[in-house]
């Protein structure tokens, strides 16, 4: 029967640190154990694995630099690799995801969190795979084969949510929250004429399921940032205001591998301009008014209102009708007058779908 369990090489010049890895993988995956970067290139030419788990500080050959000839070797550049590191500066992180790296795992690792990333890395990249195989085939299997790219695409969106909540421990079911909150408020904009024609044109399945990677761009901020237990300082908000480009660099990067991405050009406008404000004050871009995305100005109040009610490190829960009145108090500055009135009309329905939690 053939070997269907996953290969993982671990790549690391402390002995301990191999040990405890492969003990703790070896029950779930074909684990490699490789003491240098010259070693893991050797067994590369004689296996390829499905992830690689690299140390950055090595003798020799560190892991900037191993990473950087396999991203130039055809055979090895689409080899998921995770960095393994003592190093917990924002910079060192950077770096290695513009190398390539998909996730980084801070030493010593425990095995619960190692497991996980892992597990999650690995199905997306399985899905991401299966998805540019069916897109590839689309044109003559679109018929037969539409429900199960929705589903995939689908699939593809929740595991990618799941990462996100499991790094950010703070906002636990606050994807799941803001998508239910943005089909309350879309569904009664169908009512006002101002909107409407615009949104008659939205596919609502693809808009209000792509509200789910709002925040995928905070992947790539540190945890040290990411799950502080406190306020974050100037200089700290001025890196956790990068999840807004890295999320529509990254939903970018899907896009470009697959032919039919159509369900991601609303992601793309969420996850770019959620915080941008009508008065202009908003960021990354400092859009105003109606230059803001008609998506992103609706993101804007309900990421906004389960903010509030919702227990931050730093903050306690406002109360609905607290919440309420901040959101019909920034009508005009932070958010679209227009859209607080119909937020207005359905804010009943958000308490019920907090309190559902």
């Amino acid at each position: 029967m053939k070997n269907t369990r996953k290969k993982i090489f671990i790549v690391d010049d402390v002995p301990a640190n191999l040990s405890i890895g492969r003990n703790l993988l070896k029950e779930f995956y074909d684990v490699y154990p490789a003491p240098s970067a010259a070693k893991l290139f050797e067994i590369l030419e004689k296996v390829i694995p499905d992830l690689v788990l690299l140390d950055i500080d090595m003798p020799e050959m560190d892991g900037y630099q191993a990473i950087k000839i396999m991203k130039a070797d055809t055979r090895f550049r689409d080899i998921p690799v995770i960095f393994l590191t003592a190093k917990d500066d924002e910079a060192s992180e950077m770096e290695g995801f513009d190398l390539g790296a998909l996730d980084y795992i801070t030493k010593p690792f425990s095995g619960p969190l190692l497991l996980r990333r892992i597990s999650n890395l690995l199905l997306i990249e399985q899905q991401k795979h299966d998805l540019k195989d069916y897109a590839d085939n689309l044109e003559v299997k679109v018929k037969e084969k539409t429900d199960e790219i929705y589903n995939l695409q689908n699939a593809i969106l929740a595991t990618v949510t799941d990462l996100v909540e499991f790094r950010d421990k703070s906002t636990g079911g606050h994807i799941i929250r803001t998508q239910r909150y943005l089909k309350v408020l879309v569904d009664e904009l169908f009512n006002w004429e101002e909107y409407k024609e615009e949104i008659e044109k939205w596919n609502m399945d693809f808009f209000v399921t792509s509200a789910q990677l709002h925040d995928v761009g905070k992947i790539a901020i540190t945890d040290l940032i990411l799950n502080k237990p406190g306020k974050l300082d100037p200089e700290e908000f001025e890196i956790m205001k990068t999840h807004t480009t890295v999320g529509v660099e990254a939903t970018e990067r899907i896009m470009n591998e697959t032919k039919e991405h159509s369900f991601l050009l609303h992601a793309l406008l969420i996850a770019g301009t959620h915080h941008e404000k009508w008065d202009g004050s908003g960021y990354p871009g400092g859009l105003s008014g109606k230059n803001i995305p008609l998506e992103g100005r609706l993101m804007a109040i309900v990421d906004v209102y389960d903010a509030l009610v919702s227990e931050r490190p730093y903050k306690k829960a406002f109360d609905h009708e607290k919440a309420c009145g901040i959101i019909e108090e920034n009508a005009g500055s932070h958010f679209d007058p227009t859209l607080v009135e119909v937020f207005k009309k359905v804010k009943d329905m958000f308490e019920k779908i907090k309190n559902d939690f």
